[in-house]
This record gives structure tokens, sequence and C-alpha cells, in this order.
């Protein structure tokens, strides 16, 4: 394929879709039912600008950040595109595969295809989502019963293609949403493998919060002359999110930190990243343990776990939410009105997904970013994908440079809580709630004036007298009756071991006997020698060899 670069669209062309209206789309009439039944009619940004361009059937590259309404706006024109396709007829034979739509994580693509099975249910068209971590006996069922749409996360569909569950010969739509992050989950040998399976002709629509070089390197790898969408700058934070820098001291305070700025501003339905799973679990417990409801979800989490831990927080039964990157990917949360970065994320585009968890869809939101010494590099890196300057703030009993009285340390942390949740993920984390500062008792008696403390006897650091005895080849050993009874079962055990080991040695009987043979003597044939290993057999069992 020839590739050319993106065509961005126009002034004229934006300032012509600011008061365009669902009903300007001319879209079928079951999808415009569904739209009204939902009491949309006035589309965002992303929609109004993509809906028009993907209906024309080119290949569309869109710049949207999570929460914009970019589901809408490419499901909507997929669906008015297979209106002419659609049947009743109950045959899997008339319903293949002719939309494929892939995300990164479970989450998301539980949500999208909510959005389809929405935008479609006035339609006979069909839609099922699979991923992995479930069953993947009644996707396969589904799957065969035929469908139309297909929403998948890459490695499950594979899965399906490799049991021949699934025919992709007809696909019409391919849809990459949110594909920076299906890249920095380390799918793009999966994607290759899934495009090369792929019919040649067919529509391509990369839809991703941020546009990295590696982004633009896939999208040339597959796309024909893409036209760019964007309804912000690339790479941009929303202006509703107000971003504020906490600088701490150490690792140590963030903890006791992110717990106090809770509280103190009394933040409810609050997500708190942090880069591993192991200190997603531990801050979770933290916090849980200084009265502040939590849950987390992360990587190791069952499907149903995660999914049990998410209603819970929609349902407001915890106010804390602690997950990583990859299981914060596709939640959909309405209003939350804040975010915390516990840790700074390890690439700059993470930041921009992270925030854009809060003030979505014009609501206002508030992300908050812990930084230590050691975060000074990825926050300039952060800066400069944003374009935008942070100033560090002080949060109060926090200041850098000014510790806590020793007293109020040990009541918020506890002993052996000064160990890092992320990085190094402390080793003494067991031992955090334990015995306090206050709780401490002295047991050391205090001196006044001049008084000198008493001479301490000097004594070694461990009481070796034993070793002599023990190792001195010219210690004397001690012998009772076991040590004799077991001398003299090893002398018998050598005696039966030289027996097997010796040739046998003939006995006078059985010489006799053979030269009694030899001769052609009468009665020789009734003095056969002795097996030759009778003997020693014979004696092993306790009886006399010569008998």
């Amino acid at each position: 394929m020839t590739q050319t670069e993106p065509n961005t669209i126009s002034a004229a062309e934006e300032a012509a879709l600011a008061n365009v209206t669902f009903a300007d789309f001319a879209l079928h009439p079951d999808i415009q039912k569904a739209i009204d039944a939902q009491g949309y009619t006035q589309p965002t940004p992303i929609q109004a600008k993509a809906i028009p361009v993907v209906l024309t059937g080119v290949d569309v590259m869109g710049a949207a950040q999570t929460g914009t309404g970019k589901t809408a706006g490419f499901s909507l024109p997929i669906l008015n595109r297979l209106m002419p396709l659609a049947t009743e007829n109950t045959s899997p034979a008339r319903h293949p595969v002719r939309a494929l739509i892939l995300t990164p994580t479970r989450e998301l693509a539980d949500q999208v295809a909510a959005n389809v099975h929405t935008y479609a249910k006035f339609t006979p068209l069909r839609s099922t989502v699979v991923y992995g971590g479930v069953d993947i006996n009644p996707q396969i069922q589904a799957l065969r019963r035929g469908v139309e749409l297909v929403i998948a996360t890459p490695g499950r569909l594979l899965d399906h293609v490799q049991q021949k569950s699934i025919n992709l010969g007809q696909v019409q739509v391919l849809v990459l949403d949110e594909a920076d992050r299906m890249l920095d989950m380390g799918f793009l040998p999966d994607l290759q493998r899934i495009i090369n399976l792929l019919p040649k002709t067919r529509q391509n629509l990369l839809f991703s919060a941020t546009f990295s070089p590696e982004i633009q390197k896939l999208a040339r790898s597959f796309m024909v002359a893409p036209t760019l969408i964007e309804v912000a700058r690339r790479n941009a934070t929303s202006e509703n999110i107000k971003q504020v820098i906490f600088a701490l001291d150490s690792e140590e305070d963030k903890r006791m930190a992110v717990c106090h700025l809770i509280q103190s501003k009394a933040l409810s339905q609050v997500i708190v990243f942090s880069n591993t799973k192991l200190g997603t679990a531990r801050l979770a417990i933290y916090l849980e343990k200084q009265g502040v409801s939590s849950t987390a979800i992360h990587g190791d989490k069952t499907q149903a776990e995660r999914t049990k831990s998410l209603e819970a927080f929609k349902a407001g039964e915890v106010t804390v939410l602690v997950a990583t990157d990859v299981a914060a990917r596709g939640l959909d949360i309405a209003d939350l009105p804040c975010v915390i970065n516990y840790d700074l994320p390890t690439t700059p585009e993470d930041y921009v997904h992270r925030i854009g968890r809060t003030g979505r869809a014009g609501a206002k939101g508030t992300a908050y970013s812990f930084v230590v010494k050691r975060d000074e590099r990825a926050l300039k890196d952060i800066e400069k994908l944003v374009d935008k300057a942070f100033v560090r703030e002080e949060l109060e009993g926090f200041v850098p440079g000014v510790r806590a009285p020793r007293e109020e340390r040990g009541r918020r942390e506890g002993r052996g809580g000064s160990r890092s949740d992320s990085g190094s993920e402390g080793r003494s984390e067991g031992r955090t709630e334990g015995r306090t500062y206050e709780g401490r008792s002295d047991r050391r008696p205090t001196r006044t004036g001049d008084e000198a403390a008493p001479a301490r006897e000097r004594r070694p650091a461990r009481d070796t007298s034993y070793q002599g005895a023990r190792f001195n080849d010219n210690a004397p050993i001690h012998r009772d009756a076991e040590y004799e009874r077991l001398r003299a079962k090893l002398a018998q055990t050598r005696v039966k071991d030289s027996l097997f080991n010796q040739p046998y040695q003939e006995s006078k009987e059985d010489k006799a006997a053979a030269e009694a043979a030899a001769s052609g003597q009468p009665g020789a044939g009734n003095n056969k020698p002795k097996n030759k290993t009778a003997a020693p057999v014979a004696f092993l069992l306790g009886g006399n060899p010569r008998n």
C-alpha cells in the first residue's frame, strides 16, 4: 500500500461542525432511535468531527483523550455501515464478523461492548465481547451463533483464531482503540498477526490519547492516507483538570501524605495510582487500617475480583480505588472528582491517561501527584509532553526539609513503616502497624548530674567454649553401648559385602564331586557341586553356609 502523511481537518470545516446535531448525520432510523432513547442531541467535539469522516469509509487517526465520547465517534458510523447487511435470519452463516474492535484491557472492552449494544438494540445486528481471565467456552458459543461486531483484547482473539472459533475473512472495519496503551502493554506482535489475518481491503480506524513516534510508525504500516482528527492539541491535558504537584522529602512520606490528603480534604470517589501490583495491594491495606475505606485492582486479580471491587467503588461502598495503570484502563466512572498519582508513571503518556479519569465530559476535576527527588526527571518529561510547567506546592505537615515531630511520625506510621511501597517493595511491610513511638517504653535508667555509669563487663559475642570438643581431632571419643552396637553392625555389613565381591572359594566336597563326575564313577551324579551363590545367601539368611 502507498502511505501518505495524515490529512487534517481545516479551520473552515471545524467551524461548520460547531452547531452540528446527531440528526444532521442522517444515520439509519433504528440507530437514531437508540440515540434519542439515550437523550443525546448534541455530539461531543470528537463525535462531531469523527462521525462524518468515518461515514465516508476512509482511514482515520483520532487524537482524543479518555472521556471525550470517542466510542460513539466510531461505533455509530460502523453500525450505520453494516445496516444494509443486517438480517433477521438466525443462521450463523448470515451473521459473519464484519467489524473488529480491539482494546487493551478487559474493562475497556466491556465498556465499548456496552455502548455498542446500546446503540444497536433496535437493529438486528449482533455483537459480543471476548477477553481473557474468564471461561472461553461461552465466548465460543456466542461466536458460533454468528455476530457482526466483535470487541476483543488481542490475546484472547488469537486464542479463538487458534481454536478456529472465529473467522476474520469478511472483516470490513478494524478499530484500534487506545492504541498507544496496547503498544505500551507489548501487544505489537499480536496486532501485527491479527492485521495479517484480515482482508487487504478494509477501513482502518485508530484512536489514541497520545501520538508517540511508535504510534505513527504503526499507523504507517497498515493505514492508507489516514485523516487526522483532533479535538485538542496532541498529548495535551484537559483544561478542566486542576493539576497539583506536592513535593515530599522521601518515599516513606508518601503513605502518610496520601492518607492525610484524603482525610483532611474529605475526598471521596478517589482513584490512587501506583506503579506496582504489590504496592497497590499494600497501600489499600494501609488505608483501610487508617480508617479510609479502600479496595485495590491490579493485573493479578481475577476478572470477578476486579469487577466486584469496581462495582463497590461505583456504588460508593468504598472511598478509594487503588489501581495500576493497566487495571485502570477503560474504567467508565462518571463524575470522578479526583485522582492521585501516588507514584509518578514510568512514561509521560501514562500521566495523560491517568488524569484523564477525572474532568470528563466538561466536568471539573483535580489531579494530585506526589514527587520526591528521584522523580524530578520524570516530572520534566511530563512537563515537556504536555507543554506545561508545574508549580511544586507544599502539603501541610509534609513540607520538604521540615520533619514532623518524632511522636507524630510514630503515631502516623508505626514501627517499621519507613520502607517504600513502590520501587523496592519494603520487606518489613508486615510490621508497619506494630508498636508506635508513643507506646514504646524505655527501660534504661536515667542519670542526673555527673554520675558515672558503672563499668560493663566485656563479653565475647558468643560462647565458643564447645568448639574445641566439637571440632578438635584429639578430643576423646565417648563410647557407649549404642556406639558399640552400631560398630558391630557396620562390621557385619562389611563381611557381607566381601562375600559378594570376592571370588567364590570352592569347598572340598564340591571339588571331590567334580573329580568323581569327571572320572565316570557310579553315583557321581548325586554329588553335584553346590550353587556358587548358595553359601553367601545362606550366610546372609543366618544359616550354616555348608549345610
